[in-house]
């Protein structure tokens, strides 16, 4: 089954109503047109790649990237009420209601992958 995974990548991956992965653009240079970007698995490694980088929050734009289609994200979902990075703890309780039943006490469907950022 480990092998299959490798080759097949992470179960929940595959769930349709989860994104694929994450990506924030960022201005490279400011003022103007070009972007950086970060890529995650998952929404709290994406934050944490983020606020290692000292990127602030009025500074990017949060994307959800299906199979299909990338939506934008509500940034405040990832802030605290002083407009801060929320923590890994904090960012599970501010998604519970966004990835309903995908969040629960103890863990989260998002387990099986890859929390880091590239």
């Amino acid at each position: 089954m480990a092998i299959l995974r490798t080759v097949l990548g992470p179960k929940s991956k595959y769930e349709k109503d989860l994104p694929y992965t994450y990506e924030a653009k960022f201005e490279f240079v400011e003022g103007g047109k070009e972007y950086n970007s970060c890529f995650a698995d998952t929404i709290c490694g994406l934050i944490e790649r983020l606020n290692e980088k000292h990127i602030r929050p009025e500074e990017v734009a949060i994307y959800e990237i299906f199979d299909q289609q990338e939506k934008k994200l509500d940034v405040n979902l990832c802030l605290s009420a002083d407009k801060q990075w929320l923590s890994r703890e904090e960012l599970c309780e501010s998604f519970k209601h966004h990835y309903e039943g995908h969040i629960f006490k103890g863990g989260c469907t998002f387990a099986d992958r890859n929390g880091a950022s590239s």
